[in-house]
């Protein structure tokens, strides 16, 4: 099978890399009822579509990370933003999906591969959620959505030992890859949690980018950092978000 996936660009493949402004890029989770939401990790449908309705009013258009950094590695990114989905829970398919497609916006999913099937059990206070299957998986990649991984099981890569450290990094990226049938170009760090130790275990495992949340000084190509998207935030606060992004971060050599 083909891989749907962009070709990104390595940082390290065409001469010294040249500081660029960071790139915006959202983050979710799970889309749906969110009756009991501990973490803020969902939003509703309704909420969903009304940030996408925002993004498209401001001629913004949301789409995977693989295709925001192709793009502006060919001096074409204006006006795109990435979009990301953590975890890679069912009800992406039931609810973020047909949204996405709707206001014309592709997204990465960042999944588990050590939990297809499963629940997000790494949250101790819940609520269980289920999470997608193989089937789910791929059939969210036939959609166009680019499939990222988020480890194998949901661990903070700077407390793992070595080989737990391999087998989150270079082992969910192999199972994905035989998985779906393309390349997975990008990983993101569960919890956010981050150091050049993870780091330099994303670049040895073959991945050519890396979302975080905050990174810090670590911010590049290997850790990108993102901005997070609740149901609190309507278009004022998404405006402010969307403004304030850059304004406090610098430009960073590889981006």
């Amino acid at each position: 099978m083909p891989s749907s996936v962009e070709s990104v660009p390595r940082a390290d493949s065409s001469g010294p890399a040249r500081p660029g402004p960071v790139p915006w890029i959202a983050m979710y989770h799970s889309v749906g009822d969110r009756s009991d939401d501990p973490y803020r990790v969902t939003v509703t449908p309704g909420r969903l579509e009304r940030q996408l309705r925002w993004l498209r009013g401001r001629g913004l258009r949301g789409v995977s990370v693989a295709e925001l950094l192709a793009a502006r590695a060919r001096g074409e990114g204006r006006g795109l933003v990435g979009l990301t989905f953590d975890d890679g829970y069912a009800d992406f398919l039931t609810h973020a999906l047909p949204l996405l497609a709707r206001w014309d916006c592709t997204a990465t999913l960042f999944v588990l591969p050590g939990r297809l099937g499963g629940v997000n059990a790494w949250d101790p206070l819940g609520p269980r959620k289920p999470l997608l299957t193989a089937d789910g998986i791929r059939d969210a990649a036939r959609a166009g959505v680019e499939i990222g991984s988020h480890g194998l099981t949901h661990v903070d890569l700077t407390r793992a030992d070595d080989t737990v450290l391999g087998a989150e990094t270079a082992g969910s990226r192999s199972t994905l890859q035989e998985l779906t049938g393309a390349t997975v170009a990008g990983f993101c760090y569960p919890y956010g949690t981050v150091d050049q130790r993870a780091v330099d275990a994303v670049r040895r495992a073959g991945y050519d980018y890396a979302c975080a949340i905050d990174p810090g000084g670590l911010t590049g190509p290997f850790a990108l950092p993102r901005v997070y998207v609740g149901q609190d935030d309507t278009a004022a606060r998404l405006f402010l978000k969307y403004r304030l992004h850059r304004l406090r971060r610098r430009p960073v050599e590889g981006l």
